[in-house]
């Protein structure tokens, strides 16, 4: 079902190869996906994938939903539970944590296309990148790390915990790239300081982070930080919606774009997020991302809303040769605080805060109740060493208002004083929520 080299193929034939992908997929939906014929209403699905619109979307509330009725793997699981190769179970950071089987295949197609993002990104033979997400059911862990594997790299499953372990580890097998959160070299740096005093992190001789789970690589101050103090290069290599593909979009080695990497087994739309109306899939749109398998047997999903806000950057060639669309993540539908009628994204936020200095760029926004709110409160951290100085609070808050739009009310802690995370790290806690 997969393409070789899809990134670089001929649109137009991408274009004929989906759509004679989908009058095979959509009959197996439409057979065997209870939940798709229920939100279809009995309705076929059109033959052409020009239609999809004709469709209901479907979201993740009717995904968990089917779960808790017809548990483990809910009742849009279309493969016999004898075809289930694998089990993972999703992170749960935007809510119940849901079950996830890939057959042989579905697994066999999620390593090439997450390894299309990996390789992009630079890595690939001669690399030994050491993966430092979580091993247990998440499929950031062993699915990610098969991804890794596809570029032809040597690859170390080092996993989670034990960070003085992984610092002597690096060093001992001659690790030159990583794969983590953007969030996890903060961490690093901290043990780093406190038991290798002798050692600066340029001093582990990587040259590649590879970075996924997590918002941030957008803001250029961020990823100056991370490359000045490990001298590294920073990929965002690894940008999926787990029910749908664990990584299917990574930034090559001359854009800061991500990359679409499974146009060959994946249809993207655009929706405007409020309506549900469709958006011209063209540069410059911005959109909720919805997304249709067109080669998937155990948990086949149509026009599934991922809830992530992107903006197209690119559909012609890009200047690396892939043809794959570019586009950036503006933020998660979940994670948008309207603030006075302005839509606020942490990320925005986090942009903000890394212009200063005496700032260690941990911070939080702590919502009380449902809203609307009137102002944006955020929890900010000094850098290590660092005072508050006359007018700090003053000058972000600022600094906010002339960015975002919005009025901020910034309270700043000590360094090391908000919650850090080896995995993923909310920065939206919603204290109406559980």
């Amino acid at each position: 079902m997969l393409i070789e080299r899809a990134d670089y193929a001929d649109l137009i034939e991408l274009a004929a190869h989906r759509q004679r992908l989908w009058e095979g997929q959509s009959a197996y939906v439409q057979a065997l996906s209870a939940l798709h014929r229920r939100a279809w209403g009995g309705k076929r699905p059109p033959a052409r994938l020009a239609g999809l619109a004709e469709l209901p979307l479907i979201d993740k509330e009717m995904l968990r939903r089917s779960q808790r009725d017809t548990p483990p793997f809910g009742d849009y699981l279309a493969a016999p539970e004898t075809a289930v190769a694998r089990i993972h179970r999703t992170s749960g950071t935007t809510g119940t944590a849901m079950n996830l089987a890939l057959s042989a295949r579905d697994a066999h197609e999620t390593a090439v296309i997450g390894g299309r993002a990996q390789a992009a990104a630079g890595l690939g033979p001669g690399h030994r990148v050491v993966h430092c997400l979580n091993y247990r059911l998440w499929m950031g862990g062993f699915t990610d790390h098969a991804t890794l594997e596809a570029t032809g790299a040597t690859v170390v499953p080092f996993g989670v915990g034990d960070t003085q372990l992984l610092v002597r580890t690096i060093k001992e097998l001659g690790i030159t790239a990583i794969s983590c959160t953007p969030s996890y070299p903060a961490v690093l740096e901290q043990v780093i300081a406190e038991h290798y005093p002798e050692l600066k992190p340029r001093d582990l001789g990587l040259r590649l982070g590879l970075f996924g789970g997590e918002a941030g690589l957008d803001d250029p101050e961020f990823r100056q930080r991370l490359e000045t103090v490990w001298g590294f290069s920073v990929r965002n290599s690894n940008y999926g919606v787990t029910d749908v593909f664990c990584n299917f979009a990574g930034q090559s080695e001359v854009d800061n774009d991500l990359h679409f990497m499974a146009l060959d087994v994946l249809q993207p739309e655009l929706i405007d997020p409020a309506t549900g109306a469709v958006l011209a899939w063209q540069e410059g749109q911005r959109g909720e991302l919805v997304l249709t398998h067109l080669s998937r047997q155990c948990q086949p999903l149509v026009r599934f809303r991922t809830g992530d806000i992107i903006l197209l950057t690119g559909t012609g060639k890009a200047r690396c040769g892939r043809t794959a669309p570019r586009f950036r993540v503006v933020g998660r539908s979940d994670d948008m605080v309207v603030v006075r009628g302005i839509n606020a994204f942490p990320t925005q936020v986090a942009a903000v805060l890394h212009q200063f200095p005496s700032l260690s760029g941990e911070y939080r926004i702590v919502l009380e109740g449902s809203g609307p709110y009137d102002l944006l409160p955020v929890e900010a951290e000094l850098a290590l060493g660092a005072a508050q100085t006359e007018g700090l609070v003053a000058e972000i808050e600022r600094r906010i208002k002339q960015d975002i739009g919005v009025s901020a009310r910034v309270t700043l802690s000590p360094f090391n004083s908000l919650p850090r995370s080896e995995g993923k790290t909310r920065r939206v806690i919603r204290k109406d929520r559980s």
